[in-house]
């Protein structure tokens, strides 16, 4: 064979080799293309990336000095998405393994469906707060038999929709209806159910109605498409998160948090496992690195409707926790952070193959609290201490708040209500902390509301002393019982029966003379002393961000002047113990009020940059006070507090000199009186103003032993004194 030949047969190998190859790529093509088109598809669809949202840290929450109280940890969370699922595969039978999984394991899950778990299968709506009550009776009006049930119910028992209003009156909305002679008996069943409240809603309204929980269950096994191989048990476990996630109006398209921080062991068994629905997403947990502060810090919770979704504004999803209460609540906007954006590639059997950040989250920024922690424990425990003292002499449950507030600048050092909760445990907790009559969940010191008793009367005193009505050096005879000028049968007792004698205004605040204030307020009328009071930040809310009430200034009557009465802080007004310490606090700091609060700055997570600083804040209001007025009154609280006064037995242990003011909540009847105590400290030099409300505690006096502990532990960190407590049946 020549050259040429052998060129040839090389030309016709590689030629054909080349066809052979085009041949079977057209085939592979072909059998891809058309033959297997539907298998290769699906195959890519599932191959294709998906983006998640993926949740940002919480901000952390310190003290004044830094030490951190709350703080996030990262975790796992278990997460169902029915948009994982295949065409063929039952979204509930996918459930039902997650849960059996979890159950098997004792890891709880979200289920606010107010029926028991396992048989006998009862209703549990009282451990539902209002908005998943409100959400259930959504739901119940909604599901056509068990709104038909309802009605009919309803239109036999009128009467259960009756309410009482404030004042005490009672009104029912079924009487207009049934009176309606243009609606017929199904019109009238379908009106009075759509006034039914979530507050009205029984479990005994249920069981009459017919709507056993039982029941219950197979009209929701209908409604939700549960196959009848699932046992009732089964079914119960399945239509809980089915149940919430509706409730919760979350599109089938949106992942569900089935179970939150789980550990490396279920972690492995979901990755190894045919769990269809299910993948693992990152998340954060709120740590609690104290116990104390609980009605300060506040607590998480569930997103739970439309309205405060949107409240809230952009970049929350469902699943987010978001304060509820406290601090976690007034400050959401800084502690909140930015939520990133993973894409996760998933291979044919729905498994993770690949992810990368697309955005990565940004932590929420440190919010510094005003507290200082190391007061704020000592604080708590004083109160603690006294109440559960005087509960074991006499067996009366009570309730209490300290309250410390510094001068100059409205910022709070320590806030105490008691009793108070474990917020690491206060999820589990929540139903026996909601149902107990000690009410642990309310914040006394903002939300109690007490009258001031005595504790008003050195600001009754610069009242009339700023207004002319009296003068540093009038004395008046206190003869023991004062009477109002031409009415012999309106009079009050001072509560030393004998009087007084002659006193001036800052001996009659020494020894806490009803007399001399009584005839104060006289002088003054009703509308000038509200003025001042409302001038102190009484009757009205201080503006301290995680909220308060108001209180109640006193009011005259038709055709009464309870003036005289209110000057020594009795009549009908009430205050918090808040209130009482930003008074005493404008009072001490000269009559500059400032907001109280408990937000010292702001920083960004990496503390790179300070977002916000409390430091400039101004008074909001400044009451001009001749110096010469303020010294008498301040030097007769002083009075109280040495030799000769009151509660110098309690006094003459503690480190620093303070003034001081005792008052008796008087309740009237045979109940037993609140205890009041304000204080502000050093006399010469006020930094901080204390107040101190006990229910039930009796006079005040037998406060000044606590709020003494209270001045010791800032002043003198090192060591709190101890004082006896000694025998005073006096009201004053």
């Amino acid at each position: 064979m020549d050259h040429k030949e052998a060129h040839h047969l090389r030309l016709y190998v590689l030629a054909a080799l080349f066809f052979i190859v085009a041949a079977v790529y057209i085939g592979v093509l072909y059998d891809t293309q058309v033959n297997n088109y539907d298998y290769y598809y699906a195959s890519s669809v599932r191959s294709i990336a998906r983006s998640e949202t993926v949740e940002a840290a919480r901000g952390n929450i310190t003290d004044r000095n830094g030490k951190v109280l709350v703080s996030s940890r990262s975790s796992y969370n278990l997460t169902f998405d029915a948009s994982l699922l295949e065409k063929d595969e039952d979204a509930n039978e996918s459930l039902l393994r997650l849960l059996q999984l979890c159950q098997s394991r004792g890891i709880n899950w979200v289920d606010s469906l107010p029926i028991s778990r396992s048989a006998p299968f009862a209703y549990t709506i009282d451990s539902l707060d209002s908005a998943a009550r409100s959400r259930f009776l959504t739901y119940l009006k909604d599901l056509d038999e068990a709104a038909n049930a309802l009605a009919a119910y309803l239109l036999e028992h009128p009467a259960l929709l009756e309410t009482t209003d404030e004042e005490g009156n009672r009104e029912n909305p079924a009487d207009d209806i049934l009176a309606d002679e243009e609606l017929d008996q199904a019109g009238k069943a379908q009106a009075l159910l759509e006034e039914l409240t979530s507050s009205q809603l029984t479990g005994a309204m249920l069981e009459g109605s017919g709507l056993s929980a039982t029941r219950l269950i197979a009209l929701m096994r209908k409604d939700f498409g549960l196959s009848a191989s699932f046992s009732v048990e089964e079914a119960r476990l399945v239509l809980g998160v089915q149940y919430e996630i509706r409730s919760r109006n979350l599109a089938r398209t949106d992942a569900y948090v089935l179970a939150e921080d789980i550990d490396a062991e279920l972690i492995s068994l979901l990755n190894d496992g045919d769990y269809a629905g299910a993948k693992i997403t990152p998340s954060s947990v709120r740590e609690y690195e104290t116990t104390y502060g609980a009605h300060i810090l506040g607590y998480l919770g569930k997103i739970n409707d439309s309205a405060e979704k949107e409240a809230l504004g952009e970049g929350y999803n469902w699943n987010d926790y978001v304060g509820k209460d406290g601090v976690e609540a007034a400050f959401e906007s800084h502690l909140k952070g930015t939520d990133g954006t993973r894409v996760v590639s998933l291979n044919e059997d729905g498994k993770i193959t690949g992810e990368y950040y697309s955005k990565e989250p940004v932590p929420g920024n440190t919010v510094e609290l005003t507290i200082d922690l190391e007061f704020q424990e000592q604080v708590e425990a004083l109160l603690a201490e006294r109440v559960d003292r005087m509960t074991a002499e006499d067996g009366i449950a009570r309730g209490a708040a300290a309250v410390v507030e510094q001068i100059g600048t409205g910022e709070i050092l320590a806030m105490a209500s008691y009793p108070t909760y474990d917020l690491s445990t206060f999820r589990q907790d929540y139903t026996e902390l909601s149902q107990d009559p000690s009410s642990p969940l309310l914040n006394r010191a903002t939300m109690g509301l007490y009258p001031p008793g005595s504790t008003l009367k050195p600001l009754t005193a610069i009242a009339a002393l700023e207004e002319g009505v009296t003068t540093t050096t009038e004395k008046i005879r206190d003869t023991g019982k004062w009477t109002y000028p031409g009415d012999s049968k309106s009079y009050f007792y001072c509560w030393k029966r004998t009087g007084h004698g002659l006193q001036n205004i800052t001996q009659a605040i020494t020894n806490s003379c009803n007399y001399f204030i009584g005839e104060m307020g006289y002088r003054l009328g009703m509308e000038k002393l509200r003025e001042y009071l409302t001038a102190f930040g009484l009757g009205e809310k201080t503006g301290i961000e995680i909220g308060d009430y108001a209180g109640t200034l006193p009011e005259n009557p038709e055709g009464q002047n309870q003036a005289p009465w209110a000057a020594f802080g009795q009549s009908n007004q009430l205050y918090t113990p808040l209130q009482l310490a930003n008074y005493v606090a404008t009072l001490a700091g000269g009559g500059e009020r400032y907001t109280p609060h408990l937000l010292k700055s702001v920083r960004s997570y990496d503390n790179s940059e300070l977002v916000y600083s409390s430091s400039e804040m101004e008074p909001v209001e400044t009451i001009d006070i001749d110096s010469k007025n303020l010294e008498a009154v301040l030097k007769g609280m002083l009075g109280y507090t040495q030799p000769g006064g009151q509660v110098y037995s309690y006094f003459k242990d503690c480190v620093v000199t303070a003034g001081a003011k005792t008052g008796t909540a008087q309740l009237g009847g045979k109940k037993e009186n609140n205890g009041v105590f304000v204080a502000f400290a050093p006399y010469d030099d006020p930094e901080i103003a204390v107040a101190l409300v006990i229910e039930k505690g009796g006079s005040g006096a037998a406060l000044a032993e606590t709020a003494v502990g209270i001045l010791n532990a800032y002043f003198s960190k090192d060591e709190i004194a101890t004082t006896i407590i000694g025998e005073n049946e006096l009201l004053r």
